[in-house]
């Protein structure tokens, strides 16, 4: 059975420990592989690496340390299909979907910031005819990245990306539970020629590994992607130290559906906004208001269509509907629907474990759920759920809508479906969202700013967002 290794100094190294923890395939409930359980010692090695690596890297032109992100993203595309079937027995999810999105996306962002740190540009400030001031902006020096299980080679890269291409050496953490393409990225990086210390991936646990690199002393930025109360702790560990931190957290997003909007692209979208990745997606909507007008028509329609999602062995080709990752997760994602039934809600369909045949017969599958009835403040429309679960509620109006989608603690995107532009504009102000959709989802621009408001983060990763934070502004000024 396979062990997978860690990425230290340009070598695959097994951990100082000499320990693995058991790696499940979700879809058959299985031991497949065997990851690397990490702690200090290895996270110490890989900062001694980034040290001695991070003076000649910080050297390097935007252009030289382009030109390795560039590769990297090359061999990405010439291993899609690897990566990708690496991805969904990994995780869970449709080999059809990390063939569509999560490979190509992680190959876009190393592309993306290579190609924007060679057009990054700072300030410049005329403040009379004899005085110039100008910014600076140097890398800090050893960034943390630790990025979650839902999206694994996608996110990672997209942390990865430009902390590199801002000249910071990188110690990166990918999750416990799905570590697979992160080792194959190790893989690539030593074909690419990245020189030994610039990239380090440390696997483990979070309370070892991820612990040791957010309190580690010469670590001097922390970018993390995961839950609320993981990114709390992150944030009491820092604060004594002044640590720059990106936290992007968790989210409970409301979709507004007006009965002005375009019907059919609302149906279509709204259905793949619940349960892509099976609602294991930070930016999914799980709560989704309708204006009375509406209500009754969408409720038959969307739970007719809900019911028609056939979930299935996640390597079919056919497959869009797959394993949730874990049978811990599982088991979090039944206990919330048997909440909603004691808070007084209706299962519409879904509600239960999927039991497959065959290869799968032992897998952690969950059927689509759409649950109506509840109050708008009960903890199943309020707490984090993280699956192939819905809430659906009428409204009445524009001013009752907003009070709804802004009822939580959480804050990271929200759908508008509405035809009205004024409606549109006032939601998008209004909304509190750091992404706001109006009339889809999921559509993203690399150049625009991401991150949540509320208990759903701090920071904005993105474009030049994610180059100006893991770089240090300096400003000169010169009288001359």
């Amino acid at each position: 059975m396979q062990k997978i290794a860690n990425y230290i100094a340009g070598k695959l190294l097994p951990p100082a420990s000499g320990e693995y923890i058991d790696n499940i395939d979700p879809a058959i409930g299985k031991v497949y592989s065997h990851t690397p359980d990490s702690d200090e010692r290895d996270i110490g090695q890989a900062v001694q690496a980034a040290q001695r690596a991070f003076p000649v890297w910080s050297a390097k032109t935007a252009g030289q340390r382009a030109a390795y992100l560039y590769r990297l993203s090359s061999l990405i595309d010439a291993n899609i299909e690897k990566l990708a079937l690496a991805e969904s027995v990994d995780n869970g999810k449709p080999l059809a979907l990390a063939l569509a999105v999560d490979i190509p996306r992680a190959s876009q962002n190393f592309h993306f910031f290579a190609s924007a740190i060679e057009q990054f540009a700072s300030e410049s400030h005329a403040t009379s005819e004899r005085v110039l001031n100008y910014t600076l902006r140097k890398p800090i020096g050893i960034a943390g990245c630790i990025s979650p299980w839902n999206l694994p080679l996608y996110l990672f890269s997209w942390k990865i990306a430009p902390a590199l291409a801002a000249g910071n050496c990188v110690i990166a953490k990918p999750s416990e539970i799905t570590p697979m393409t992160a080792f194959l990225l190790s893989e690539l990086c030593i074909e690419a020629g990245f020189p030994g210390g610039v990239l380090n991936i440390v696997h483990g646990l979070g309370h070892k590994v991820g612990a040791a690199i957010t309190a580690h002393s010469d670590i001097g930025v922390i970018s993390f992607t995961g839950g609320t109360r993981t990114g709390a702790e992150i944030a009491r560990t820092t604060a004594p130290t002044f640590k720059k931190v990106s936290l992007e957290l968790g989210g409970k997003n409301p979709t507004l559906i007006f009965a002005d909007c375009q019907y059919d692209d609302m149906l279509d979208t709204t259905l793949r906004s619940s349960f892509t990745n099976q609602g294991q997606i930070c930016l999914c909507g799980s709560r989704i208001f309708v204006e009375r007008a509406v209500y009754a028509k969408f409720k038959q329609d969307f739970v007719a269509r809900t019911r028609e999602l056939t979930v299935c062995d996640p390597l079919e080709p056919e497959s869009r509907l797959g394993a949730v990752v874990s049978q811990q997760h599982i088991e979090k994602i039944l206990s919330y629907i048997e909440l909603a039934k004691e808070e007084g809600g209706t299962i519409l369909c879904g509600g239960e474990r999927v039991q497959l045949t065959g290869r799968c017969k032992n897998g952690f599958f969950v059927a689509p759920t759409v649950i109506e009835g509840l109050d708008a403040h009960c903890r199943t429309n309020q707490e984090e759920i993280f699956g192939p679960v819905v809430t659906i509620m009428p409204f009445e109006g524009e001013d009752e809508a907003l009070k709804l989608a802004n009822s939580t603690e959480y804050g990271l995107a929200a759908t508008v479906w509405t035809e009205n532009l004024s409606r549109a504009h006032r939601l998008g102000s209004e909304l509190q969202a750091g992404v706001v959709w109006v009339n889809c989802w999921l559509l993203r621009d690399l150049r625009t700013p991401f991150g949540g408001t509320k208990s759903s983060g701090v920071g904005r990763e993105g474009g030049d967002e994610a180059l100006r934070f893991f770089t240090e502004p300096k400003n000169v000024c010169i009288k001359f």
